[in-house]
């Protein structure tokens, strides 16, 4: 039974008031009982809630379209954004759509037959320089923190789970080539008319781009080992026996250690990144240099169409855990 009543204005918690907005799209709501209330203060690290503002609440409450508002910030994040992430987020929110609105055009040139090369150089043009903002802004979010980009909120787990070194592994564009060569069906994506040079070429740029991906392996290899080297050990050490009996100068100094010891490692990372980042680049740009304007659209338009895609499988199976998440309360 849904509750659709109104009640007298009543002072309780803006945190509650934040998590109470109805605005969930796919339309699902589930009655609201004392007992998932105190579910959720849990979860947020609230105080259990008593009885007068349980009754408040189940009275003033407009359930239908209920969880949306808690779809990241409780379920999927259950703690507070750093402001690098919270600035990335917003931006990577806004590139999508960006991305999806350039998609469009894409697709209307890519089936226009009547499109000139001009047309067509054009619109690749957008989109390299879409991209081109991308790791402008990333690499100067990253100089802040760049642990961000190793675990990013901004993305869902399906996202993430397909990352290689904080985004997509070059090798993929060989395999999307592959695949829009192959049998489509009719209005499908494809890339035809590849020449036996072009071919060739391909094939020359994928076992370049495969040494550069093994080379970015190695260092991140190099990056995860050295957290247990001979330094970090002694430092960890030393940290809990300065804790344990050392005073508050020994333990400032001690921190002070590790400190000088961590940011060293996070410009390793950075610097991973930014290898992993360069062979991203020469890769489109390798692919986009061996096809035609019109065959670069096609593909650029495939590699747009698939990642907004993504995107949204993630995120729509992200809704139905959340709501697998809430009937199990």
């Amino acid at each position: 039974m849904h509750l659709h009543c109104t009640a007298q204005a009543t002072h309780f918690p803006i945190s509650i008031l934040r998590v109470l907005t109805p605005h969930f799209t796919s339309g699902h709501s589930l009655p609201l009982t004392p007992h998932l209330l105190n579910k959720f203060s849990h979860t947020l690290s609230l105080p259990p809630l008593n009885t007068p503002l349980l009754r408040y609440i189940l009275k003033a409450t407009h359930l239908p379209n209920f969880f949306s508002s808690l779809h990241y910030s409780i379920i999927r994040r259950r703690k507070m954004k750093t402001q690098v992430e919270e600035k990335f987020s917003d931006f990577y929110a806004k590139w999508m759509d960006q991305l999806e609105h350039l998609l469009q055009l894409l697709l209307v040139v890519s089936r226009d037959g009547h499109s000139q090369e001009a047309g067509y150089q054009s619109m690749v043009n957008k989109l390299t320089a879409h991209h081109k903002e991308y790791y402008t802004f990333k690499w100067a979010s990253a100089h802040e923190d760049v642990l961000a980009f190793f675990a990013p909120v901004w993305m869902s787990p399906l996202e993430n789970a397909y990352l290689w070194v904080t985004g997509w592994k070059p090798s993929t564009v060989f395999r999307l080539v592959e695949s829009l060569r192959g049998v489509q069906p009719e209005g499908g994506m494809k890339l035809s008319g590849l020449t036996e040079e072009q071919v060739k070429k391909i094939e020359a740029l994928r076992v370049k781009i495969k040494v550069e991906e093994e080379r970015v392996e190695r260092e991140m290899e190099r990056q995860q080992v050295g957290m247990a080297d001979r330094k970090m050990v002694e430092l960890a050490t030393l940290e809990r026996q300065a804790k344990k009996n050392g005073g508050a100068a020994t333990v400032a100094q001690v921190d002070g250690l590790v400190e000088v010891a961590l940011k060293g490692l996070l410009a390793g990372l950075e610097k991973v990144m930014k290898m992993a980042d360069c062979v991203r680049l020469k890769t489109l740009k390798g692919m986009l240099d061996i096809l035609n304007p019109m065959q670069c659209v096609d593909f650029l338009a495939a590699a747009s169409m698939l990642q907004i895609q993504i995107r949204k499988w993630g995120k729509k199976r992200e809704e139905k855990s959340v709501l697998i998440t809430v009937k199990t309360m």
